[in-house]
């Protein structure tokens, strides 16, 4: 079965960090293009940050310089570490695997930045 699976959200308070990972199954983690998205209320969703299949990385303005997305291959896994985080960055995360016109998502996980 192909599926991707996030996990590591939660509630931090501002300034803070979490690091997020999606699981990847069913399909050649490898050759994908892995990004997470996000998604907060009443608002479209998201590019967050991207890593291409050779690693070559991509972020939002709003997130460069705090967020680091990374794949470990041999996991199949790809991570989202989020620092010095803010209100803003309140959101579902997504994590997407895409290669040619075929993608997969996940689920979601709820990340909370409060006090």
């Amino acid at each position: 079965q192909v599926q991707v699976v996030e996990s590591g959200g939660g509630l931090v308070q501002p300034g803070g960090s979490l690091r997020l990972s999606c699981a990847a199954s069913g399909f050649t983690f490898s050759a994908y293009a892995m990004s997470w998205y996000r998604q907060a209320p009443g608002k479209e969703r998201d590019l967050v940050a991207g890593i291409r299949a050779g690693g070559t990385t991509n972020y939002a303005d709003s997130v460069k310089g705090r967020f680091t997305i990374s794949r470990d291959n041999d996991r199949n896994t790809v991570y989202l570490q989020m620092n010095s985080l803010k209100p803003e960055d309140t959101a579902v995360y997504y994590c997407n695997a895409r290669q040619f016109n075929y993608a997969v998502w996940g689920q979601g996980t709820q990340v909370t930045v409060s006090s």
